[in-house]
């Protein structure tokens, strides 16, 4: 079994049902025919993921996540950054609840290193069905 991680080196909060939403992410994996080898999610702050988005990306703005993938050969290695502020103030501005928010965005992560993108505005609109949809599976 792949392991999953959660690390809040920078944030305190609680995630709650870990061992519940490490399986469903493992079965977005398997549904999409993924291999997931590792995967790590670091909550962090704005400034934290904001020095990130700069030093790798070269963009000089704030973001809720960033997804790198480490691995090669088909065989996913992730680490997932989130800004848990950033998730805060978004979960306000589209009047849900931080819970709901945090786990699209852990979602967002898992889809984007299955290769969906969210550039283009048709790649947007998949990646929030998606979105949905796992979100609605995860809490039904």
């Amino acid at each position: 079994m792949a392991p999953i991680h959660f690390f809040f080196p920078y944030q305190k909060f609680s995630l709650t049902q870990r061992n519940k939403l490490k399986s469903f992410i493992r079965d977005i994996f398997k549904k999409e025919k993924k291999s997931l080898i590792k995967l790590q999610y670091i909550f962090c702050t704005d400034t934290y993921l904001l020095e990130i988005n700069r030093q790798y990306l070269q963009h000089d703005y704030y973001t809720d996540i960033i997804t790198f993938e480490l691995g090669t050969a088909g065989k996913i290695d992730g680490e997932i950054y989130i800004s848990v502020e950033r998730v805060k103030e978004n979960a306000h501005l589209m009047q849900t609840s931080f819970k709901e928010e945090l786990h699209r965005v852990i979602f967002h992560g898992v889809l984007h290193l299955c290769g969906y993108k969210d550039k283009l505005k048709k790649e947007k609109l998949e990646m929030r069905s998606k979105e949905d949809r796992l979100l609605h599976l995860y809490f039904n």
